[in-house]
């Protein structure tokens, strides 16, 4: 319950009693992360820390779309050697490009996309190539 503060208490010490009383009642015992360090402790503070946590919490990509799309395009490259078959080497082939053709449809911001939709038969090929 709320308290007033006592006439000629200053309210350093009448704050202090109420928390040393809250502790004796075990108001404290059962708090979430107790025992555990503070988190960033001892981490200088940026301006915008907030906004990184945000990033980093809700997983947000500050990539363009556009160089995203690049970027998933050399990996999915880069993976083809160690696809199984034909069948795989297509379906990854066929996914990447309706991102591209949706990315290529929806981006308004950032660089422009000028990717085109991958030739699936020329990858299945140098694929067989390649692993052949």
């Amino acid at each position: 319950m709320t308290q007033k503060k006592p006439a000629g208490k200053t309210w350093e010490s009448f704050i202090e009693q109420q928390i040393r009383e809250a502790m004796e009642q075990g108001a404290f015992d059962n708090l979430e992360g107790k025992g555990k360090p503070i988190p960033d402790l001892g981490i200088e503070r940026d301006p915008l820390w907030w906004a990184k946590k945000l990033v980093e919490r809700e997983k947000v990509s500050l990539t363009p779309p556009a160089l995203a799309l690049r970027r998933e395009v050399e990996q999915m490259l880069e993976r083809l050697p160690r696809m199984r078959d034909d069948a795989e080497v297509r379906r990854a082939v066929e996914a990447l490009n309706a991102r591209i053709r949706k990315i290529n449809a929806t981006t308004t911001e950032g660089p422009p996309t000028n990717l085109a939709p991958l030739d699936v038969e020329a990858v299945v090929r140098q694929w067989r190539q390649r692993s052949g």
